[in-house]
């Protein structure tokens, strides 16, 4: 009977298939065995309508170089003429995926099975542009995006012979504290930057720009939780999910859930003001570096609540320690730039972007006083 997690279904392919034909047709042979990369059961969120693409028993094995290139094709074939039509009840091959097996440098694949083969060293490069032993400075990290770091980090490692693996997992699976002060910093301008217009738009009876406007700070604001809880936000299919499951979410999820549904700017004015003055408490609470008092007010003479959100995120950005990171100027990461899906899943194009962006002394000049 097929697991109804996807992620079982892959750990029981390895345990019970993969690994005794393995340790007999390649003894001795040191590897790690995971699944991760791209889908839904990697996070925990396959259901039912997840099995129509993309799901099915699979496992990547890690080889070291010169391991790969003496045994790489020889497992690939040797499994496809080995494995069974089907494990668990559910098809084994992989041709109703929307993606092809891999076959190029560093890795392989076959489509008649889930078995891959990879290097470390490939997989970093194509997941996210990355040297092994990269990054090696916190600027590099603002051109990475959330959701590719998901592709290395969630999922399940089964086997980690020399250890690699779980090390790299372990050090891109959170960001360094100074690159989260700046992105919480950022976050923070980012809600400075439109809190205001919930209540101008509404003002001038324009319903649908305020509903949108406080849509786009909800995002804002559920982007700024995950932050501050340590999380890694998912591309948009489960960014509410993800939300859903921090500890925070009990209390912020009715005042967000107020925000989209009342029937006045007013309403979403209020729901979101409460909404920020819990998120500033919140890194309060969980000892965040940032020496601020939150604070709800007018926005300058005009009728319109909102928080002090430009004192909170120059208090985040003075504990910067790293002084090029420091410098920069809030405009944030990659995720906080941009969510166009050919930017944030090209990783040499993101970073190349990033850094530009960075360079570019007109930006710069947003800064300046």
């Amino acid at each position: 009977m097929t697991p109804a997690n996807g992620l079982e279904l892959s750990r029981r392919f390895y345990a019970e298939l993969v690994a005794p034909w393995l340790a007999a047709a390649f003894p001795q042979l040191r590897h790690a065995a995971a699944v991760m990369g791209p889908g839904s059961e990697l996070l925990g969120y396959d259901d039912a309508m997840s099995r129509d693409h993309g799901w099915g028993p699979r496992v990547q094995l890690f080889l070291a170089e010169a391991d790969f290139a003496a045994h790489a094709d020889a497992i690939v074939d040797g499994f496809t003429a080995f494995a069974p039509a089907s494990f668990l009840g559910e098809p084994i091959g992989i041709l109703h995926r929307p993606y092809p097996a891999p076959n190029r440098p560093g890795a392989r694949g076959d489509d008649a099975h889930g078995l891959e083969v990879h290097t470390l060293e490939a997989r970093l490069r194509s997941d996210l542009d990355l040297a092994i032993d990269e990054p090696r400075d916190n600027l590099t990290w603002l051109g990475l995006s959330e959701q590719r770091l998901l592709a290395i980090t969630a999922g399940a490692v089964f086997r980690d012979d020399d250890g690699r693996l779980t090390a790299l997992r372990t050090r891109l699976g959170s960001f360094p504290r100074d690159v989260l002060l700046y992105k919480l910093a950022c976050q923070w301008r980012r809600i400075a930057e439109e809190q205001a217009f919930v209540g101008r738009t509404g003002l001038v009876g324009d319903e649908i720009g305020s509903r949108v406007i406080a849509a786009r700070l909800v995002r804002d604001a559920m982007r700024l939780a995950l932050l501050i809880e340590g999380r890694y936000a998912p591309y948009p299919k489960w960014f509410g999910s993800a939300f859903a499951q921090l500890p925070s979410a009990r209390a912020l999820t009715p005042l967000l859930e107020r925000a989209l549904t009342a029937a006045d700017w007013q309403g979403r004015e209020a729901a979101l003001a409460d909404a920020y003055m819990a998120l500033a408490r919140l890194h309060q609470a969980r000892g965040l570096p940032g020496d601020f008092e939150p604070a709800l007010g007018p926005f300058h003479s005009r009728p319109f609540r909102v928080i002090n959100a430009d004192a909170i995120g120059a208090a985040i950005a003075a504990e910067i320690a790293d002084p090029a990171l420091r410098a920069l100027p809030i405009i944030g990461s990659l995720d906080q730039v941009t969510d166009a899906t050919p930017m944030i899943e090209a990783p040499a194009r993101a970073r190349r972007a990033m850094a530009a962006l960075f360079d570019d002394a007109e930006a710069i000049a947003l800064e300046e006083p």
